[in-house]
């Protein structure tokens, strides 16, 4: 009866748990270093795997590079083979937490949460502290997250002579519709 009633207690545990594990193939990562008075460099990844946790409140996105797409073809190519080198580095991840976070009060009304972790680009891993907005939506939960990172921070170089004309503060922001 002992054992019954342990595997009967660890099987709804494991479903609680699992329901409260929310993710998307399809979230959206959009960045910017345009410079003014110059061609706009900007370009957006919808295929951005993104996977939440509520149960320990943990996030986890990742995108290959080759998918931002440009306006420009050959922006993207320089892109992919000068600047992030997507060959030798095909991912960006974010694995994080979202402080403070209680899955049971998130409503349709937008709430801003702080979020820290690690983000990972050209094989370089820095720390990333930033503002998340979370609300629920029906039965999904809408994720939204803006912040800056330099170039330098993650050793992507920018020739000397298009320098003025790409900015090294790069302006990025996700959204994302995560499911149960």
């Amino acid at each position: 009866m002992k054992k019954t009633t342990f595997l009967l207690i660890s099987l709804c545990s494991l479903w609680v748990q699992a329901q409260n594990e929310w993710s998307t193939t399809a979230g959206s990562i959009r960045f910017e270093a345009s410079v003014p008075l110059f061609e706009e460099i900007k370009a957006v990844n919808n295929n951005v795997n993104c996977f939440v946790s509520f149960a320990t409140n943990e996030i986890n996105c990742s995108l290959f590079i080759q998918q931002f797409k440009f306006k420009k073809e050959l922006m993207q190519k320089h892109f992919n083979e000068h600047y992030l080198e997507s060959d030798r580095y095909p991912k960006a991840q974010f694995i994080g937490k979202i402080e403070k976070l209680e899955y049971q009060l998130l409503t349709d009304q937008p709430q801003e949460y702080q979020l820290k972790g690690i983000l990972k680009i050209h094989g370089k891993s820095k720390p990333l502290f930033c503002k998340i907005t979370l609300h629920k939506k029906n039965e999904e939960i809408e994720i939204d997250t803006s912040f800056t990172i330099n170039t330098e921070d993650f050793t992507i170089e920018i020739p000397p002579i298009v320098a003025s004309k790409i900015s090294k503060e790069v302006a990025i922001t996700l959204h994302a519709i995560v499911r149960e």
